[in-house]
């Protein structure tokens, strides 16, 4: 089985579904290469993917989680979301009982990315407390999507703070694993520690490794044994990626045939199922 724990959709209805983005501007894959929910299950069935993760695409709906809700109530048994939320905006833990109810099984905080000018902390700021709070009472996992060289301080804070909390780093945090796969792996590990923090691993990480060869051991072999593959999720980033689908599982397979067969299962298929119990339902 194998289970894409990050995919996007862009509806081509902008009459239901009208553009938002999350800073004012369209990202440029949005614009360019925009995939419906119908068009990425023709993708999924083309390459061997069971199950999918829509994350809302922030960067062209904003915080508007409407279309991929309204995807994965259409076909339960292939689709899951997480929606998207700004944490310090009043009522935002208010909101997240009530969406989780009706189908939200995560949550992401966008801090930094295309439309956005630099890192935002927001994350860590008092007034996002209460939502920390509530996500953890709820057990809903919360996807952040930051970058480790400018943030790495601020996520060991709410790491630290919110030890309850199910966190995904969204693309591995971008490390630089080109430059130095042992270096950047040793501040993954250092990140280990936090027993609820997960790791998701897509092309962002897997495009380097695979120009690094040989040597992509030296970041893979120490974050595993690290985390395990239980504690990391494979995802495309369909159609962010520039590549198509069927590459990217192609990226996956080749970096990860280093990896024992349980690994690799962990990661591309089990760890999302655990991270998500919908997608466990809808294998039954």
């Amino acid at each position: 089985m194998r289970v894409d724990a990050h995919c996007h959709i862009i509806s081509n209805n902008l009459e239901t579904y009208p553009q938002n983005p999350l800073g004012g501007k369209q990202s440029k894959w949005a614009a360019a290469r925009p995939v419906t929910a119908e068009g990425l299950l023709d993708r999924m069935d083309s390459n061997g993917i069971d199950q999918a993760v829509l994350v809302q695409a922030t960067t062209n709906y904003g915080y508007d989680n409407s279309y991929v809700v309204d995807s994965a109530r259409r076909w339960p048994d292939r689709f899951t979301v997480v929606g998207t939320v700004d944490p310090v905006k009043p009522g935002a833990a208010s909101w997240l009982p009530k969406a989780h109810e009706e189908g939200l099984a995560g949550v992401r905080l966008f801090t930094a990315g295309s439309t956005l000018t630099g890192q935002s902390n927001s994350f860590v700021s008092a007034e996002s407390d209460e939502f920390w709070l509530t996500a953890g009472k709820l057990g809903v996992p919360v996807c952040l999507q930051l970058k480790l060289d400018s943030a790495l301080d601020e996520l060991h804070t709410v790491l630290a703070s919110y030890p309850e909390v199910t966190v995904l780093l969204d693309h591995c945090g971008y490390p630089d694993v080109e430059a130095d796969p042992a270096a950047a792996a040793q501040t993954v590990v250092e990140l280990a520690r936090y027993p609820r923090l997960f790791l998701k691993l897509t092309h962002r990480t897997l495009e380097p490794l695979d120009r690094l060869g040989e040597s992509a051991i030296n970041f893979l072999r120490p974050v595993i044994d690290a985390f395990t593959a239980d504690r990391i999720a494979w995802g495309s980033n369909c159609p962010a990626a520039e590549q198509p689908m069927e590459e990217l599982v192609g990226l996956a397979n080749d970096v990860l045939d280093v990896l024992s067969d349980d690994e690799r299962e962990g990661i591309l298929s089990r760890t999302a199922r655990v991270l998500y119990p919908s997608l466990e339902v809808g294998t039954r």
